[in-house]
């Protein structure tokens, strides 16, 4: 029996280009398929790509997202899993694969209520991605360690749309005729929801506490009893240190200069503008 093969295949997409993970692509093989060279091939998008990225609930909840990235880079079989800090290096690369090394953005200069255009390098911004050595160790100002385990994507989209509800909650409640006492109960309990998912963010990122004479924690309920017992001022240094370590494999904001023009109606000399 003959095959029947399309002869349009010849104009089915190929891999436009290749590219290597912040992370280094250390994934099991159901969340991404090892390559030999460790670089991942990216398709252009399809019309039907293009659909997923305009349906607002398909954005809202990441499913669209998803289903994009399945669909441009084939050897990623659960992009629910994938590191967020290799999520834009991702998307920069589709947007290349798709619409070409260039992309136009417009923003307004700060200060002189003007709006302008730049367009932007996608290859310069995608090189420096890949260049992103990615760390996972902290060190705390009292001597412990702390072992980072990234956000996945599946865990960003979550966290968004539990705090985009608990927000809009908040927002009602606010606008409601409700009786003052009632809307104080329901304030509180919209805090404490707030208060609770950042806990369990904050319990998702740490993967071990490293003790100065060397013991290392990795039980999961020793590491939350620490979280809600230690001083609130360690427990921020920790917070902060992993908000720096969430930037890691990020798209960094465009640095810019302003005009001498621009100057003159109030703007700084030097300003940045997020891609």
């Amino acid at each position: 029996m003959t095959e029947n093969t399309n002869p349009l295949n010849k104009y089915f997409r190929q891999p436009a280009i290749y590219v290597s993970l912040p992370s280094g692509n250390n994934y099991p093989p159901h969340v991404v398929t090892p390559s030999q060279t460790g670089e991942l091939g990216i398709m252009p998008m399809t019309a039907k790509d293009e659909i997923r990225f305009k349906t607002p609930d398909a954005l809202m909840n990441g499913q669209g997202v998803v289903d994009v990235i399945q669909s441009c880079v084939p050897d990623i079989k659960d992009a629910w899993q994938i590191k967020s800090h290799d999520l834009d290096t991702i998307l920069v690369a589709i947007r290349v694969a798709t619409y070409g090394e260039t992309m136009e953005i417009n923003f307004n200069v700060p200060g002189a209520n003007e709006t302008v255009a730049h367009t932007i390098n996608l290859p310069a911004i995608l090189d420096e991605l890949q260049k992103t050595k990615v760390d996972s160790n902290i060190t705390l100002s009292d001597g412990l360690k702390v072992t980072v385990r990234p956000l996945t994507y599946k865990d960003m989209t979550s966290t968004s749309l539990q705090t985009f509800q608990q927000q809009k909650m908040y927002s009602a409640i606010q606008d409601s005729q409700l009786a003052d006492e009632e809307k104080a109960k329901r304030f509180n309990d919209a805090f404490k929801a707030l208060t609770d998912l950042n806990a369990n963010i904050l319990l998702k990122n740490i993967e071990m506490i490293t003790m100065q004479d060397g013991t290392e924690i990795t039980d999961p309920a020793h590491i939350k009893e620490f979280v809600e017992n230690a001083n609130a001022t360690l427990i921020k240094e920790v917070e902060n240190k992993l908000m720096e370590l969430r930037g890691q494999g990020a798209v960094k904001p465009l640095k810019m200069k302003a005009t001498e023009e621009q100057i003159k109606k109030g703007a700084p000399v030097t300003y940045e503008v997020p891609v």
